[in-house]
């Protein structure tokens, strides 16, 4: 792998303390290495620059010269070279670093710009915080707090915009709460692709609204409310539900596809109300889709599976697994196992152990859809890859499980182990399920596990912890969220239990499982689930370097080429 270039260093001083930072960086971004805050409302680092909100002005000098001579001119009090002060306050945002260059943040002349900012910005904006969905959550409640003058000398009657306006299914908008900082106007026209924002009218009449004929309904439209400073865009699905501060936040991982995009998931005493993304500048940078927020609700659905069951009849697990066992010993080698793209690297590691102690053979089955080349690819797995590094499988999946329908017609099979996959849905039909025992581990009813001898529940990405590796072969981890339901039962003991019934010993537990991972699998040899970076570490991907992966993958803003390449 080729090394990037390092970037060319410059010396900045920001409030008298020197940094180096690389040419170019904005001033905001450059304040914070020294943890300085420049407070700001339009910048979003991941948007261009349009330094209309004012609340970042700053101070700026430059390194004096000789016009003529071009020779730096020295201050004789100081024996340092004279810096030029700018009369006029600078916005940060457009600011950026250039050698020599000197800021300053907390003078009085920035403090009356913060302080006077932020007045125009409160005086048509409803001081109703306690009601307002923003609360706990609200940069123009922090930093009119932080960098208000604390009271307002405006006495006329404000200026009513209209409430509860629906801009699209999902997004709601409060116009009198709009700041104007245009990042949703941005976002939606630079990362979505959709430009359908704008403002109309002028001065304090200025709205927010959509072009007409048109509707913020594209696939991304939440980040709006994520990246709204104030209270003006909110969630019609977590709109008054909950407050902020009574949750808990816990990081997790997008499982719609293999994108793996990073999210923060947002709960309270066992229940998910929200997730939202977290940022990573290598995988998803701070965004993720909207048909990633709602797949919580899994969780809660009404459909999950919460009874062991054998032959239809509830049970308990281990005479369940007792029961597999046997099915295990009538079937010895003709046993297939089903395994799943949806399953963490442990499980597939364990599903592998599984399919070595019974001689079985593996399958995979692959979920395709149309890829949208920003965060939702074609593959809709979350961990195809990690079956390939753990060696659950030895080539990509196909779509329909036509092989081990062969096998089944032929006699060849006489037992089926189903991770969480809908045997039906993948190709298989009622004639050769009905020649079959099968045992179908999973989290939610479909077919398979209606008509399976034995039907383990097990729990959903929100109930346990685990690692995924995403297309672009980078491991990533993520946390239980909340609780699994009563009556579900972690993967990895079902996984361990069914071992143990083949005669085998497997761990049940992330940290002795990981000790075997890796010791066992060459790709994770120096890897540990408690080492593992917030970020991910990108695996070396040289052996299956040359397999085709699904078409339709590649992000937008990631292109393959510079993410796929994996070190060692």
């Amino acid at each position: 792998m080729i090394a990037p270039a390092k970037p060319e260093l410059v010396t900045v001083n920001i409030d008298g303390k020197e940094i180096a930072v690389p040419k170019g960086m904005n001033v905001i971004e450059a304040a914070r290495q020294v943890g300085v805050d420049v407070p700001h409302y339009c910048y979003h680092p991941k948007l261009t620059i349009v330094g209309n909100c004012r609340m970042c002005l700053i101070e700026m000098g430059l390194p004096a010269v000789d016009p003529a001579t071009k020779a730096p001119v020295m201050d004789p009090a100081t024996g340092k070279q004279k810096i030029n002060w700018i009369p006029r306050p600078q916005i940060g945002c457009a600011t950026n670093a250039s050698a020599g260059l000197h800021i300053r943040t907390q003078t009085p002349q920035v403090k009356d710009c913060r302080e006077g900012v932020m007045e125009f910005l409160l005086i048509n904006h409803p001081l109703d915080c306690p009601i307002c969905d923003q609360a706990g959550e609200c940069k123009l409640q922090e930093q009119s707090t932080g960098y208000g003058r604390g009271y307002s000398r405006f006495i006329e009657q404000k200026n009513v915009k209209p409430k509860r306006t629906l801009l699209g299914p999902r997004v709601m908008l409060d116009d009198e709460r709009c700041i104007l900082c245009s990042r949703c106007i941005r976002f939606s026209k630079e990362i979505a692709k959709d430009d359908v924002l704008g403002f109309i009218d002028r001065g304090s009449y200025s709205t927010l609204t959509c072009y007409p004929g048109k509707k913020l309904e594209n696939n991304y439209s939440l980040n709006t409310v994520d990246i709204c400073p104030v209270g003006a865009l909110t969630s019609t699905d977590f709109r008054f539900k909950m407050r902020v501060w009574f949750l808990k936040q816990t990081n997790s991982i997008d499982p719609e596809s293999s994108v793996g995009a990073n999210t923060v998931a947002w709960s309270r005493e066992g229940v998910i109300y929200r997730l939202t993304p977290r940022r990573n500048d290598e995988v998803n940078d701070t965004w993720m889709a909207d048909s990633g927020r709602v797949l919580y609700k899994a969780v809660t659905a009404a459909d999950r599976l919460t009874a062991v069951k054998v032959n239809g009849a509830d049970s308990a697990l281990d005479i369940a697994v007792h029961a597999a066992g046997e099915l295990f010993k009538s079937a010895a080698g003709a046993v297939a196992i089903v395994g799943s793209g949806r399953s963490t690297v442990e499980e597939q590691f364990l599903t592998k152990k599984l399919a070595t102690a019974l001689s079985a053979s593996t399958h995979l089955v692959s979920r395709v859809g149309q890829g949208d080349k920003i965060l939702v690819s074609a593959d809709r797995n979350p961990n195809v890859r990690g079956a390939l590094v753990t060696g659950l499988i030895p080539a990509l999946p196909t779509a329909q499980l036509a092989a081990l329908g062969t096998a089944i017609d032929a006699g060849q099979v006489k037992t089926v182990v189903s991770v969480g996959e809908d045997l039906f849905a993948a190709g298989l039909n009622a004639t050769q399920l009905a020649k079959v025992a099968v045992i179908y581990l999973g989290t939610h009813a479909n077919a398979t596990s209606g008509t399976a001898k034995v039907v383990l529940p097990t729990l959903t990405v929100f109930e346990k912890s685990g690692t995924f590796v995403n297309q672009q072969f980078r491991l990533q981890k993520f946390l239980k969220v909340v609780p699994g339901v009563s009556g579900a039962t972690d993967d990895l003991v079902v996984l361990s239990k069914l071992v143990a019934a083949t005669g085998g010993a497997a761990p049940s537990d992330l940290n002795p499982l990981w000790k075997a991972l890796s010791a066992e699998v060459p790709a994770l040899g120096t890897v540990t689930f408690a080492n593992l970076p917030e970020t991910g570490l990108l695996l070396d991907a040289t052996p299956w370097a040359a397999l085709s992966f699904v078409e339709g993958e590649t992000l937008h803003f990631k292109p393959a080429a510079q993410a796929a390449v994996v070190t060692a």
